[in-house]
């Protein structure tokens, strides 16, 4: 698997699982029916942002991430970062290579730890990624995410120092 940084021509094939992903409801605060010109926005960063993609030997597009400053100012020395990784694709530990490609990239660049501000507790696969790469739960927001079947659940906040 390579991780690289993401240009416009890959964009193409990260919408139909970025589209898929944020239309099902389930793990991303976006809104369901973000359209394409938003989606890219949202997505492709510009410095001080930076987003890679996930390819296999063969160039198939498994996933994504994006990483930036979690705030600005006093408290931009505080990483975050969104992953996405293609369904069709799950389970080739896309998810996890991305993970510890943004925690080096966020040591690398100075950060001294990174929040992920809206990690929703039912995506369970998700939390314990994150947890086995380090991140505590802080806090949960309870009924902080409306799950479109299983009604208002909780949004964890996660972190960890680096």
């Amino acid at each position: 698997m390579l991780i690289r940084e993401a240009t416009a021509a890959d964009w193409p094939a990260i919408w139909p699982f970025f589209h898929a992903i944020v239309a099902a409801g389930e793990t991303y605060t976006y809104p369901r029916d973000m359209d394409e010109p938003a989606a890219r926005e949202s997505w492709l960063l510009q410095p001080p942002g930076r987003t890679v993609v996930a390819v296999d030997d063969s160039g198939t597009m498994l996933g994504s991430a994006k990483m930036n400053p979690n705030h600005m100012g006093g408290a931009s020395h505080i990483a975050s970062a969104s992953f996405m990784v293609d369904p069709q694709h799950g389970g080739r530990g896309a998810g996890r290579a991305l993970g510890e490609h943004v925690l080096a990239w966020a040591r690398a660049e100075g950060y001294r730890a990174m929040q992920f501000n809206a990690v929703v507790e039912t995506n369970t696969v998700a939390v314990e990624l994150w947890k086995s790469l380090g991140f505590q739960i802080m806090t949960t927001l309870p009924e902080g995410f409306q799950h479109p079947t299983k009604g208002y659940v909780g949004l964890h906040i996660m972190y960890q120092q680096l």
